[in-house]
């Protein structure tokens, strides 16, 4: 563990997955932690927007030798607001300080949606600690070919985290797949929602503006 930092409270079990809150350079973080088989590498998550980290437990469990870490990112969940706004970078910056008080010096990362961008972005700032990079139903930023204008609208809105029958009824054309004929997965996806704040909500929503990956998508060198 590094001693840069140890501060952690607030520690509660889920089956394997251990969820505590952590200071990272004055920024208190909650992470959730998952042990596997003894020499592999874990893997980092970037969660979507609003999405706070206990929406990433089903996945985690499948995991079954694979560690893993997730975090809630300020302002959503249940890290708290950040004192000053952040992109991509400085977020990126504020992981690899988390994986360094955890102890990691290299693991694999993967990013869904919003945090696809994330992911990209750590990626190519810390080359030697990203092995992999594993990209989930996201984008290279501003310059993507843009989705149903329908369909973002809801995607880009609070409400689906807040209200979850606003997030049943839209499931099935903002997911697809199973979600068009499995009434029971959004149901099971509602129930570990954690609503965001609309500051924390709209700061992530402030973090992507602008921002693409275009300039350096060319220059990765980790499998993805």
């Amino acid at each position: 563990m590094s001693t840069e930092t140890l501060e952690r409270s607030d520690v509660v079990q889920h089956g394997d997955i251990t969820v505590q809150t952590i200071d990272v350079r004055g920024q208190k973080l909650r992470v959730a932690t998952k042990p596997g088989k003894k020499g592999r590498l874990p893997i980092l998550m970037f969660n979507g927007i609003g999405a706070n980290l206990e929406l990433g437990f089903p996945f985690l469990n499948e995991l079954k030798d694979t560690p893993a870490i997730i975090f809630d990112v300020p302002g959503v969940g249940r890290s708290p607001m950040p004192a000053l706004p952040y992109r991509p970078a400085s977020l990126a910056r504020m992981a690899k300080n988390l994986l360094k008080v955890l102890g990691h010096d290299r693991v694999d990362v993967s990013g869904v949606s919003w945090g696809g961008g994330v992911a990209q972005q750590f990626a190519y700032q810390y080359p030697n600690i990203c092995r992999k990079l594993i990209l989930v139903a996201t984008s290279s930023g501003w310059t993507m070919v843009p989705g149903k204008p329908n369909v973002l609208s809801k995607m880009a809105s609070i409400k689906r985290y807040t209200d979850k029958g606003y997030m049943r009824s839209i499931a099935a054309e903002i997911y697809g797949g199973d979600f068009r004929k499995d009434d029971t997965l959004i149901i099971s996806h509602a129930a570990g929602m954690r609503p965001s704040s609309n500051a924390g909500y709209m700061l992530q929503l402030l973090a992507m503006t602008g921002w693409t990956s275009v300039p350096f998508l060319w220059r990765l060198r980790q499998p993805t």
